[in-house]
């Protein structure tokens, strides 16, 4: 009877993985930590914060002075009111890695997020992502499950202003018994209001706007007596 080699190492051990399967195998490579939200610095808060940083793009491209985000439960609503993916690209841009228009392009010549990477995170780490762009009196959705699309409506006519809305879902496989700080995540705004004066976010229907930018950020972060003016 022939004994199996221990260790052995062959054609058959090397794998090809799609995307979201590289993804939700390795999430730590994209996320950071899969803790249950206690930490500021948890994956379901950088989930956020890739899909928001998106929403900076636009606004520092000058489209989109307004973002709104909604948690309800464990599921959050991101709504720009940017320029709007562009909808012939609308499946391609949240789920086909390297995929977006911040690659060498005149569309974007500043980006804060993970250039085509981010949104795709975001999606295969959750049980229910959805993206509907509204661009030029029109408007397209896509929706998926854990990466995976399983619909994408025809463009449709609309009256709603250009931008886009991300709606999604951590997974729970991935996030174990995780929970929303509100706290964290109104420092997180704090901080995108700081650098970006003038941005108005709306946070479950709570407004942040900081209209001195970098000093606002001192006078928070500062006791007000050791603060000089020349």
């Amino acid at each position: 009877m022939a004994v199996e080699q221990k260790g052995k190492y062959t054609e058959d051990d090397i794998k090809s993985l799609d995307w979201k399967e590289h993804i939700r195998l390795r999430p730590g490579m994209y996320i950071g930590k899969l803790s249950d939200g206690s930490a500021p610095d948890d994956g379901i808060y950088v989930l956020i914060k890739e899909v928001v940083d998106n929403c900076i793009d636009e606004h520092t491209m000058g489209f989109g002075k307004n973002i709104n985000i909604q948690i309800d439960g464990k599921t959050v609503h991101v709504r720009d009111f940017g320029r709007g993916i562009p909808l012939g690209k609308l499946v391609d841009v949240v789920s086909k890695i390297n995929t977006g228009a911040k690659y060498d392009s005149n569309a974007f010549q500043k980006s804060v997020g993970l250039n085509g990477v981010g949104t795709k995170a975001v999606n295969a780490l959750s049980s229910f992502f959805g993206v509907t762009a509204f661009r030029d009196g029109k408007m397209k959705t896509a929706e998926f499950e854990r990466g995976k699309l399983v619909k994408e409506t025809r463009e449709e006519i609309t009256s709603e202003p250009d931008g886009t809305l991300v709606t999604f879902t951590p997974d729970e496989q991935i996030f174990k018994n995780y929970h929303f700080r509100f706290d964290f995540i109104e420092n997180q705004i704090l901080n995108y209001c700081y650098l970006n004066a003038g941005l108005v976010i709306n946070f479950n229907n709570k407004k942040f706007i900081s209209k001195n930018g970098l000093l606002d950020l001192l006078e928070h972060k500062t006791n007000p007596d050791e603060l000089r003016y020349p």
